[in-house]
């Protein structure tokens, strides 16, 4: 079964994250998305030692949501952290911090921590810098794997990443590192501006057993049906690919942080339901 869930922040990211969702208070934002009908929400953090692991967790399992999954969106954004930055010694820290929030979710029983714009970028010569990239993923999925963690790289629009713009070169670089814990998160957003079709990326990711994660955001990052995109046709490609994992809105606050959430729900619940996949 297609689970939901929102992308929400925790209390330590200092800065507030253009595609996080909810308004308050930890513990008020996931007993909204309790309320709204989520089966789980997806904790952006940037430095999980800062926070209260076993509060958090409680706070959780008392509203019955999971955790779908612990994601570094934050990383560069907020802290000026990405794994191949220029500068050696934040580029340890980053890994450190990715080793953290691989703890983090084996705490929270997360089976996933994405991995978008904390790649960075190219430094120099791309080839080189994907070779770098693959040494670090490659290290982090070692760590990963014995704790029930896997890393889901994401494919960014040109705009925003200069390394994995799509799904076909994501997946060509996960199999050349090859290694069973790490996978490819697909969102709707950058299918939208890099993609030549709704369907083709997840159906390819999904032959390949490769699709760990999705995220939702209308082709206007707004909350799906707010735009352009065929999400019933994205829905049935997974579904009939048996796709098990998560769907997670990861969009602008739009018109508002509880809105967002709002619509976002009440949009994909009944497509799920119409397509059999809920």
């Amino acid at each position: 079964m297609i689970r939901l869930a929102l992308a929400i922040q925790t209390p330590e990211v200092p800065r507030i994250l253009p595609v996080a969702l909810l308004q308050g208070s930890f513990a008020e934002k996931i007993q909204k998305a309790a309320a709204l009908g989520y089966d789980g929400v997806e904790i952006v953090s940037t430095n999980p030692a800062e926070l209260d692991r076993d509060a958090v967790s409680s706070q959780l399992r008392a509203l019955g949501l999971g955790v779908s999954a612990v994601a570094s969106g934050g990383m560069a954004f907020a802290a000026g952290l990405t794994l191949l930055h220029p500068d050696p010694q934040v580029a340890s820290l980053a890994y450190q911090r990715l080793l953290a929030l691989i703890d983090f979710a084996c705490f929270l029983e997360a089976e996933v921590v994405t991995i978008g714009t904390f790649r960075g970028r190219a430094v120099g010569d791309k080839g080189a810098s994907l070779r770098k990239l693959a040494e670090i993923l490659s290290a982090a999925c070692e760590y990963a794997a014995p704790r029930g963690v896997r890393l889901a790289l994401e494919p960014l629009n040109r705009f925003e990443g200069d390394l994995l713009n799509t799904v076909a070169e994501t997946l060509e670089f996960v199999n050349q590192v090859g290694h069973r814990s790490l996978g490819l998160l697909i969102d709707s957003f950058h299918v939208n501006i890099e993609e030549s079709s709704w369907t083709q990326p997840y159906r390819m990711a999904l032959e390949a057993g490769r699709l760990f994660y999705a995220h939702l955001g209308d082709n206007n990052r707004r909350p799906p049906g707010e735009g352009l995109i065929d999400f019933k046709a994205i829905l049935t490609t997974l579904c009939e690919g048996g796709y098990q994992g998560w769907l997670s809105a990861e969009l602008l606050p739009l018109p508002d942080p509880d809105q967002a959430a709002r619509l976002t729900i009440e949009y994909i619940r009944p497509l799920l339901r119409a397509v059999s996949c809920d």
